[in-house]
């Protein structure tokens, strides 16, 4: 049966994706959201994957293959790290990454990110980077990273990409479409480096307050959602030139 909802639901809303080629001279900014223990690495928390999981680990392989790129060609780079006060829960998800608990570290495969120095690192407290960018005299961290290093264009990449990736690209995009973002003008969210959480129906129903979240079905509606939102959706991305026939 869940395969059959699987199939109507990508047959009634079909994705289209693209391949993004970057362009060498105009500056990319890759954005790299919540790819933490609390959500990426298995048995590190109440929202953590109870098992090895194939599109978490392929998320993690392909954010850290592009984080190395960007090092490399010294492009400006933001993580956002989901942190979280004992005494402030997120409703509905149970308590998670917790300030000063590894829940709340990056994962080990991004851990040498934070000796980078084209690496910006926010914590956040709430779902979306762009309002958990917010400081508290109203100043905007994220905000003030795109307008500084003249970042024409976003490589949106981690987890969970109906929830937080989502939140973030969607208020992005509102917040470009303002004009509060020059000079940024793409958006792209690169499927093959975007998770989501894997919790089965009986899983939901045996833990208290629980929510079923079929990764496949959420992973495709995340997608697409954000194309509906006016991000470029990418199945390939790359730097360079493309090819002429």
């Amino acid at each position: 049966m869940a395969s059959q909802t699987i199939d109507l639901v990508k047959n009634e809303l079909p994705l289209e994706q693209e391949t993004v080629v970057f362009p060498e001279e105009g500056l990319t900014g890759l954005v790299l959201v919540d790819i933490i223990n609390g959500f990426c690495t298995v048995g590190a928390g109440n929202l953590a994957p109870r098992e090895p999981n194939r599109q978490i680990s392929g998320m993690i392989n392909e954010s850290a293959r592009l984080a190395k790129l960007f090092c490399e060609k010294k492009l400006p780079v933001m993580a956002f790290l989901d942190t979280h006060q004992p005494n402030k829960p997120e409703e509905p998800y149970p308590p998670h990454c917790i300030t000063g608990t590894d829940e709340s570290n990056l994962v080990p495969a991004l851990k040498w990110i934070e000796n980078e120095p084209n690496v910006t690192i926010r914590r956040k407290d709430c779902y979306d980077g762009y309002l958990g960018s917010i400081e508290n005299d109203g100043s905007n961290v994220f905000v003030d990273w795109v307008k500084n290093n003249q970042i024409q264009a976003l490589l949106v990449v981690g987890a969970s990409i109906d929830i937080s990736v989502l939140d973030f690209v969607c208020s992005t995009l509102s917040a470009r479409n303002r004009g509060f973002l020059p000079p940024l003008k793409d958006v792209v969210v690169y499927s093959q480096a975007c998770s989501t959480l894997d919790v089965p129906l009986h899983i939901a129903r045996s833990t208290k307050g629980g929510l079923p979240h079929h990764q496949e079905l959420m992973h495709h509606v995340g997608l697409y959602m954000a194309k509906e939102r006016g991000a470029r959706i990418a199945n390939e991305v790359s730097f360079g030139a493309l090819n002429k026939p």
